[in-house]
């Protein structure tokens, strides 16, 4: 039996904008650099509620904005076909993608 991944989510609502921050738990915190890009994975902007994949993606379905940083949130995401594959940018191999519903 395997045990599901889990993520940090945290909400963010504005008005009638919905913003969801996502990120594996393994990636806050952290900083990533390739290059001129700098991914910095804040506490204050990620660090939310710790819950499953699953969930995350029920709160992502929501969203009207979403932020995703790393391997199994991004990767979920595409296999759920809320992010396509080339809308990830990788910096130092961690994926970032980015979710806007055009309303």
């Amino acid at each position: 039996m395997s045990v599901e991944k889990l993520v940090y989510v945290k909400i963010f609502t504005v008005n009638y904008e919905i913003l969801v921050a996502a990120c594996d738990r393994e990636v806050l915190g952290k900083v990533f650099r390739e290059g001129n890009t700098v991914l910095y994975v804040s506490e204050e902007f990620y660090k939310g509620e710790l819950v499953t994949l699953t969930e995350a993606l029920d709160r992502i379905r929501e969203a009207t904005i979403a932020n995703l940083v790393g391997k199994n949130i991004v990767s979920k995401a595409i296999e759920e076909g809320l992010v396509h594959p080339d809308a990830v940018i990788y910096v130092n191999e961690v994926p970032h993608a980015q979710i806007v519903k055009m309303i």
